[in-house]
């Protein structure tokens, strides 16, 4: 199984960007969906998760900005993040709970993607 990222990149304070992650290979269902952020020197963080039913959860630093979603049907979940702030710099990555078989269970992660926010 891989998760590929996409949609990081420079983006200015005030600003939106748009994450994608996919999963692709030996699936047979993919329940949680989650996207983590690390910043240079610190632990890596849930940002937002959502079940496969689309119950979601946020960080309180990104609730009123960011919104997670999926689409069952391609296994991609999304995070739309708006009213970027400096703070929000970091490398973002992709963690999905994937059965590969209805008995086996595994954890991806994705590559990571950049997430600069400056002027």
């Amino acid at each position: 199984v891989q998760l590929v990222e996409s949609g990081g990149g420079l983006v200015q304070p005030g600003g939106s960007l748009r994450l994608s992650c996919a999963a692709s290979g030996s699936i047979f269902s993919v329940r949680d969906m989650a996207w983590y952020r690390q910043a240079p020197g610190s632990q890596r963080e849930l940002v937002a998760s959502i079940t496969a039913g689309g119950s979601t959860n946020y960080a309180d630093s990104v609730k009123g900005r960011f919104t997670i979603s999926r689409d069952n049907a391609k296994n991609t979940v999304y995070l739309q993040m708006n009213s970027l702030k400096p703070e929000d710099t970091a490398v973002y990555y992709c963690n999905a709970n994937v059965l590969s078989t209805p008995w086996r269970r595994n954890v991806y992660w994705g590559q990571g993607t950049q997430v600069t926010v400056s002027s």
